[in-house]
């Protein structure tokens, strides 16, 4: 009886989180025809056209490139700045420590929308309103604070003892850092880049309100699939979704390592 509740159990929990990705992904596939038959509950064929149109036709393809580039600016602004400061935090005792990482964590309870007019009207100052980089730095500036808490998870994992003996035998502690420590975080921080870029991905309300032209994807389809017919949505949330369950699926056996967890 026990063994047939956790099997129960677990078939509930994987209908619950899987179930409406499966849906999302048939009613993206569905032809138009069978979408609004209420006697079909499947479709007799399954179609791309949907997700074709929406990436050549409705120019979703150029809005993913931007996503890319963006993406891409806001990982290498957010860690060349979050690394020290996450090293920094892990090796160092200092006053204020743990405000400093309290303030980072309150940055992200302010809405956006609080933010917004302000914002805009500091890019049309500086002509970076609906630029790729006017984009890629707002999004550097919402990853930053997870870069750096998480960069400090990760180092704080690093014996520091590695570095200790590295310096005995000659290195400098600029050179400890780049030959032990970076060596043995790489995997956190693989994972934690891809991290950052799944939040700039997904990220839509800051590229709605300072690009026109050049629009992230989720900026793109709330401007335009948002106002199509309801399978266009949903080859909208396919397009979405798909990158962002890769990337988790390839740095699934690092987030535990990522937050600084060790099961030892």
């Amino acid at each position: 009886m026990k063994k047939f509740f956790y099997v129960l159990a677990f078939i509930t929990i994987l209908l619950w989180f899987w179930g409406p990705i499966f849906f999302t992904f048939l009613a993206s596939l569905t032809p138009s025809s069978d979408f609004y038959d209420l006697n079909k509950i499947f479709p007799e064929k399954l179609t791309f056209e949907h997700i074709y149109k929406l990436l050549i036709t409705l120019g979703g393809w150029n809005a993913i490139l931007v996503s890319i580039q963006v993406a891409l600016i806001a990982i290498g602004i957010s860690f060349l700045l979050g690394i020290p400061a996450g090293f920094a935090l892990a090796r160092y005792v200092f006053p204020g420590k743990n405000l400093i990482k309290l303030g980072m964590l309150f940055t992200r309870s302010i809405p956006l929308i609080v933010i917004a007019v302000s914002l805009a009207t500091v890019y049309l100052r500086l002509n970076l309103a609906d630029t790729v980089v006017g984009v890629g730095l707002a999004h550097a500036a919402m990853v930053l604070p997870f870069v750096v808490l998480i960069t400090s998870s990760i180092f704080s994992g690093v014996f520091v003892e590695y570095e200790e003996a590295g310096m005995i035998f000659g290195l400098s502690r600029f050179g400890a850092f780049l030959r032990i420590t970076m060596p043995l975080a790489l995997p956190g921080l693989a994972a934690s880049a891809i991290f950052a870029f799944i939040m700039s991905w997904n990220e839509v309300f800051a590229a709605s309100i300072i690009s026109i032209t050049n629009r992230t994807l989720p900026a793109h389809i709330l401007s335009t699939a948002m106002a199509s017919p309801d399978y266009f949505k949903f080859a909208a949330g396919t397009i979405m979704a798909v990158p962002a369950m890769v990337f988790i699926f390839i740095i699934r056996k690092y987030l535990i390592s990522m937050w600084g967890i060790s099961l030892k």
